[in-house]
């Protein structure tokens, strides 16, 4: 054989033997057959046989079982990024005329993807107050098609009541969708509980090392993974296989840091809970917590993200106080070993349920960083909102 040819045809080198505990990272676009008529009839391969790059490797699909697997579903699709899982769990069962309920506090994009997007393509889209489903039963139509659920609710954290909203839906005809990225399937299980189709953001928790962007899809129903699977076909969307491993290698350690994480924020949140400059904590494990009970029923513990509400006077010192911060980060996203502070603004993103707080809402997302030492900034960022008040009283 001509060198040239030698460089580029790869030998076959045994496997048997290998067994290695980490997982191979399988690059691909071509994937070659072994004659034409297995080449003719790829498309007999269905969704677990392997056609095209696109449409998985070894290694996409061995973290799209092991999601799978956490759910309780059927089949999981990655996508390139928690909001673009959230876009393609509605966009194929969606058309001209129908009908989405959304809960109100629904992630930000994923509200303006449907007020922008599924509007424009002729779709009718309501919004529904997450802590009444009878308020999902009274906007209940013949055109209504999914119900899309977050629970936390984003930032604000309201728990819906998921069995009994997705009995409504169901009674409707209508799909259940749960963006279940907050409590990650360590800690919720949406399937379980009435959804049809559970949306992952895996660039936070699951991957954990805030260098990764992913987002996952598991539905309940086999019927349901053609549609998905055809659409994600025709827009060419996939993920590479580098970025699944490095989910992969961030999910072998998602347990110990989830349950840190929770522990350390929960033990933060009742500390701030009597801070005099606290108006309340927004953290659902709070035996406080509106809809406490609900959380205690369905969830199997908590997160690493909360938000605090501060008082009239002090939540306009926020944002700038946050400069005082030294071990927190300043930015967006949560779910990293880094602990991070953003400064939320709810103002344009509620209809349903008109938000009667402040504005500005700090959320914390608690990483692995030293406790006493986040601790302490905290304080510094409390001890900084009480300076610049009091100068501001001064004044």
């Amino acid at each position: 054989m001509n060198d040239l040819t030698q460089c580029v045809l790869t030998p076959d080198v045994p496997t048997d033997g290998f067994v290695s505990l980490g997982v191979g990272v399988h690059r691909a676009s071509t994937i070659v057959f072994a004659n034409a008529a297995a080449y003719a009839s790829r498309g007999d391969r269905g969704h677990q046989g392997y056609s095209y790059g696109l449409y998985g490797t070894p290694t996409t699909r061995t973290l799209e079982a092991k999601i799978t697997s956490l759910e309780g579903g059927v089949w999981s699709f990655l996508a390139p990024s928690g909001q673009a899982a959230n876009a393609l769990a509605v966009m194929p069962f969606l058309t001209t005329g129908d009908h989405v309920l959304i809960a109100d506090t629904a992630y930000p994009p994923m509200r303006d993807f449907a007020e922008s997007d599924l509007r424009r393509l002729g779709v009718d889209v309501e919004f529904f107050d997450p802590l009444s489903p009878e308020d999902v039963a009274s906007k209940m139509r013949t055109r209504t098609r999914i119900v899309w659920c977050e629970s936390p609710g984003s930032t604000t954290m309201e728990i819906l009541d998921l069995p009994k909203i997705a009995a409504i839906a169901h009674q409707g005809g209508a799909l259940v969708g749960f963006d279940n990225t907050w409590a990650t399937p360590l800690n919720f299980k949406p399937l379980e509980h009435g959804a049809d189709i559970v949306t992952e953001a895996l660039t936070k928790f699951v991957s954990g090392h805030s260098d990764v962007l992913m987002g996952s899809i598991t539905v309940s129903d086999a019927a349901l993974i053609k549609p998905i699977r055809s659409l994600m076909g025709r827009m060419g969307i996939g993920v590479s296989a580098d970025d699944a491993s490095l989910v992969l290698r961030g999910f072998e350690t998602l347990g110990v840091r989830l349950r840190h994480s929770e522990r350390v924020a929960l033990d933060f949140a009742r500390r701030l809970a009597s801070h005099p400059l606290v108006e309340r904590l927004l953290h659902p494990a709070l035996e406080t917590f509106p809809g406490h009970e609900i959380w205690r029923r369905d969830f199997l513990g908590s997160s690493g993200v909360f938000s605090i509400l501060f008082k009239g006077s002090a939540s306009r010192h926020v944002e700038a106080a946050l400069d005082a911060l030294e071990v927190f980060a300043i930015g967006a996203s949560w779910g990293g070993t880094r602990s991070l502070a953003a400064p939320m603004s709810i103002d344009g993103f509620r209809s349903a349920a008109p938000w009667s707080g402040p504005d500005i809402i700090l959320r914390l997302s608690i990483g692995l960083e030293d406790e006493h030492e986040l601790w302490a900034d905290i304080e510094r960022l409390l001890t900084s909102i009480e300076a610049r008040q009091s100068k501001k009283h001064e004044a």
